[in-house]
């Protein structure tokens, strides 16, 4: 039988007044006609769940940076048999990414090689993670050194006396250098560890999979899942601050969040106030480093810098406390039901391979809360000081004419930043103007155009003819993109019971209530309780949205993604990977979402738009 096919890159059409779009970004991100014929050979899949929209040109440099590091894990450093690391390109403004095997002859040389690696990271797990945040932390710390500031009229008297002999526009230029460096640094760190938590659960995926051939892939990620994650801490700071706010009696100081100043004014004025502004502050450091977003785009807003949104979730809770609702997360129900389910299959084995059960549950019961804490730290901390310091080199830029607005360095790709420096320090140092402020604000115009224009489309799932099976580890586990999947996205999977769409069942439960679409983290606050997230993707700080939806739906992801976890931490439903559940479904249609089975039925498809009403959080979710 012939694949059914997605289409090839040169056949999608360019959304008009986007022409030219491939000069954007760096030559080696396109498809090259002179490599038509190999590039419309492989297979490429969108990642959509770390890159949902268009890049402007700065910003590849997220995708450039992680693809990269994740892909030398594999291929350099840990020597995976089967899987080397993950080609990229941008098409369209989006990205692509297609996975390279291993050759079948190269396979069996890697495995003693990835035994020897691999078995010294799992020796030493505790210790060598420990260095691993003392490493981090001293990048995001030299991060925060950095600084861009203007150049002076004349350099300071004793600059002559001691001989200096600089001009400090050096100083420019190798912070500038020294920013990237460090991005750059902390993505080769975010690796290390990542792909080892991968690689241990799969482990125990495999065995599992072997010796209970029927285990739902659910129960499987309950046996290891880490109730204690550093990733909701910034989620479980704000429920102390709302608890703390209801016991103190302040709730009224929280009326209009939007209003920093006032808030904050108001809780100091009230009696206790202070107690609670002290454990605020205590909590902004190092938690309140945390987007909205994923931290790939320089868009993306951070709750230090945006106190309007965690302030907004504290109110969010209080009135949820006055309504005597729970606000943690049910931790000892989890608890109660990962050593349930545990104690369940260990009990079908026995001897040996009982012993085999509890080593390889407790190695990735150790390694797999990485695969979300290293999140907060790279993604969130270290991207957030990272942008920040380019808004403040773009507003200095912006403050020397060379654009129109104080953020329009992000349509300058990062060698053309260091370009237009250059051009920035050599018309000071001669007396002269630069041509970066004849030069930039008409091409970035031009630019900001077509960014637009791409950003009309929406992205294809993917390219080309998919391979007959996909077996590369990480594809599947952190995308949920599957030989199943792959074919439903085609239209030749198999139909849902009375229609409506398939993906991953990634947290078990059935529920119905009405859809929430979420296209931009800015829509959050229209989230109304007791409503299902249909979303292309969630981010991890979605975290105080959990406790009000009954579900989650997303269009790509896999059983280690976000919203996976997330939902199996929250107790709720959640099926990802449907391909198009966001542009299928309409805000205010009823859905039933069955994440035991992994369907999501629309019920009254032409009621679309009808008020969202519904009770706070009915949590009617069955545990398989």
């Amino acid at each position: 039988m012939s694949m059914k096919s997605f289409p090839k890159p040169s056949e999608l059409p360019v959304p008009a007044g986007a022409e030219g779009w491939e000069k954007l970004y760096p030559y080696y991100l396109v498809f090259q006609d002179k490599l038509k014929e190999a590039e419309d050979a492989k297979f490429w899949f969108c990642d959509s769940q770390h890159w949902p929209t268009v890049f402007k040109p700065f910003e590849t440099i997220g995708g450039e940076f992680a693809v990269k590091c994740l892909g030398q894990y594999n291929a350099r450093h840990l020597m995976i048999p089967n899987a080397n690391g993950i080609e990229f390109r941008i098409h369209l403004g989006y990205l692509y990414m297609s996975p390279i095997p291993v050759p079948e002859e190269k396979i069996a040389a890697r495995v003693p090689l990835f035994e020897q690696r691999v078995g010294h990271y799992f020796q030493n797990w505790e210790e060598l993670l420990k260095q691993w945040h003392v490493k981090v932390r001293g990048t995001i710390d030299e991060m925060e050194t950095l600084s861009f500031n203007r150049l002076p009229d004349m350099v300071p008297m004793e600059d002559i006396t001691t001989g200096k002999a600089k001009d400090g526009s050096e100083v420019l230029l190798e912070n500038y250098d020294r920013l990237i460096q460090l991005a750059y640094q902390n993505w080769q760190y975010h690796f290390e560890f990542l792909n080892l938590g991968y690689i241990a659960y799969l482990d125990f995926f495999n065995f599992c999979k072997e010796v209970f051939p029927n285990i739902p892939d659910q129960s499987i990620a309950t046996m290891v899942q880490g109730v204690d994650m550093e990733l909701f801490r910034p989620d479980d700071e704000l429920k102390q601050l709302a608890k703390l706010a209801v016991e103190l009696g302040i709730q009224s100081a929280f009326g209009n969040t939007d209003d920093v100043e006032a808030t904050l004014g108001a809780v100091r004025a009230s009696g206790g106030g202070e107690r609670w502004i002290s454990q605020y502050e205590e909590a902004q450091d190092p938690w309140f480093n945390f987007t909205v977003g994923n931290g790939f785009y320089g868009h993306d807003k951070y709750w230090k810098e945006h106190q309007e949104i965690p302030l907004g979730y504290i109110a969010d809770y209080i009135r949820r406390l006055d309504e005597g609702q729970e606000i943690m997360r049910p931790t000892e129900e989890l608890i109660a039901e990962k050593d349930r389910i545990v104690e369940e299959y260990r009990d079908l084995l026995e001897g040996e391979t009982q012993a085999l059960f509890d080593a390889k549950r407790q190695l990735a019961a150790t390694a797999y809360p990485y695969v979300e804490n290293h999140n907060f730290y790279i993604e969130h901390w270290t991207m957030g000081v990272f942008w920040r310091k380019i808004r403040e080199l773009s507003r200095m830029m912006h403050a020397e004419g060379f654009w129109n607005e104080p953020e329009d360095l992000l349509y300058l790709g990062r060698n053309e930043v260091r370009d237009a420096l250059f051009d920035l320090v050599t018309g000071w140092g001669v007396g002269a103007q630069p041509i970066g402020p004849t030069y930039w604000p008409e091409e970035i115009e031009r630019r900001r155009g077509i960014i637009d224009a791409l950003k009309t489309a929406r992205p294809q799932p993917a390219l080309n003819t998919p391979p007959a099976s996909i077996t590369e580890p990480f594809t599947r586990m952190l995308w949920g993109i599957t030989t199943e999947q792959v074919q439903q996205w085609l239209g030749a999977g198999e139909e849902v019971e009375g229609g409506g769409l398939r993906g991953m069942a990634a947290s078990p439960g059935v529920v119905e209530g009405l859809a929430r679409v979420v296209t931009d983290s800015d829509q959050l606050s229209e989230v109304q309780p007791g409503e299902i997230l249909v979303a292309t993707v969630t981010a991890p700080s979605w975290g105080p949205i959990f406790g009000k939806i009954k579900a989650t739906v997303t269009d790509i992801g896999g059983m280690m993604s976000h919203a996976a976890i997330v939902c199996r931490e929250y107790g709720l439903p959640a099926v990802t990977g449907t391909g198009s559940g966001s542009t299928t479904i309409k805000t205010g249609q009823r859905l039933r979402v069955d994440g035991t089975k992994g369907t999501v039925q629309i019920l009254d498809a032409e009621e679309a738009g009808e008020p969202a009403i519904a009770g706070p959080g009915a949590h009617s979710h069955s545990h398989v």
